[in-house]
């Protein structure tokens, strides 16, 4: 697996990571714990070095799973995790990240993963409430405590990644990126790439859409969060099928599956972009992992920017309340 480097202090990852968010949260019941650490430990194997969790995918339960999978690679791997929001009877309420509950969050994410320091430090979602400098500031103080190595926003605008990274410099903006989701690349891309900021793209296979497996007779189970989604209405998947049949055509000539052709087109953008799909299948883990060994030419980049461009896709990624809790 090639490596890429995240940020100006040449933080290095595996080329493509793994998001393991659905392992246990957001689509569907949680998987067999047995199950997830076994692709987790798989991934290790096949070359991956780059594992995304965060203390609200469950809550808890993610990160103690990927805790309990990664404990025999310590020191090998890279973790990254995020704070910013606030519970209740173990529920998610709203955003928050004053500076004593990261610290809470933080010696909670340190317990669950059982680790020494947290390796990356996200801030999950802008908090109005609170200056961005105090959470920079105290994630700058975590730093020299020894307790986090690196700093990263998560959906943030331009403007508060800048105020960030004047009090502490961000490795990284996790932030949705993909074939059909390209907002960022108005302001947020130019912005991180001026300050040598790394993008970790989050559903670089659009929540499981670009990988062609999802039409408009697809059904999802209770408890999957694209039931709820603008962009997986019936209508708005129908519609957006023109832009499978553009990456389905070159998976043809790439001898390559939609999935790989989609991932490989996010690291073909930037050399500093890692994207983190999640699976909770082995085949699939596999497959993933095999984009990173696609090349476009400037040609095929071209032509791919061109159709795209004529393809206009329907549904916002997320309902209006919750977009809005983006930073954006």
């Amino acid at each position: 697996m090639k490596t890429r480097k995240l940020g100006k202090d040449g933080f290095e990852v595996s080329a493509i990571g793994l998001g393991c968010m659905g392992m246990s949260f957001g689509y569907g019941p949680a998987q067999d714990k047995n199950e997830m650490i076994k692709v987790i430990r798989a991934a290790v194997e096949e070359g991956v070095t780059f594992f995304d969790t965060a203390e609200v995918y469950g809550p808890y339960v993610n990160e103690e799973l990927v805790g309990e999978a990664l404990e025999p690679y310590k020191g090998k791997v890279v973790i990254a995790t995020k704070f910013g929001f606030s519970f209740q009877d173990g529920k998610q309420v709203g955003v928050s990240s004053n500076p004593a509950e990261i610290r809470q969050h933080v010696e909670g994410s340190l317990k669950r993963l059982k680790l020494d320091v947290i390796d990356l430090l996200y801030q999950h979602r802008v908090d109005p409430n609170v200056p961005i400098e105090d959470v920079a500031g105290t994630v700058k103080d975590l730093i020299k405590e020894g307790k986090v190595k690196y700093f990263g926003l998560s959906e943030a605008g331009a403007q508060t990644i800048r105020r960030a990274h004047a009090i502490q410099p961000v490795s990284a903006l996790q932030s949705e990126y993909s074939l059909w989701t390209r907002q960022h690349e108005k302001e947020i891309i130019p912005t991180i790439e001026e300050l040598g900021i790394g993008l970790v793209a989050y559903s670089p296979l659009g929540k499981g859409f670009l990988t062609g497996k999802i039409d408009a007779n697809t059904k999802f189970q209770q408890g999957d969060f694209r039931n709820t989604l603008p962009r997986f209405t019936e209508d708005a998947r129908k519609s957006n099928q023109a832009l499978l049949d553009l990456i389905d055509e070159y998976a043809k000539a790439k001898n390559g599956t939609p999935a790989q052709i989609a991932l490989a087109w996010v690291l073909a953008q930037k050399p500093w972009i890692v994207p983190i799909p999640g699976t909770t299948k082995l085949h699939r883990l596999k497959e993933n992992i095999g984009a990173a060994t696609i090349e476009f030419t400037t040609e095929e980049l071209k032509q791919i920017e061109e159709v795209s461009s004529h393809i206009k896709i329907e549904g916002g990624r997320y309902p209006e309340a919750l977009e809005k809790t983006t930073g954006l």
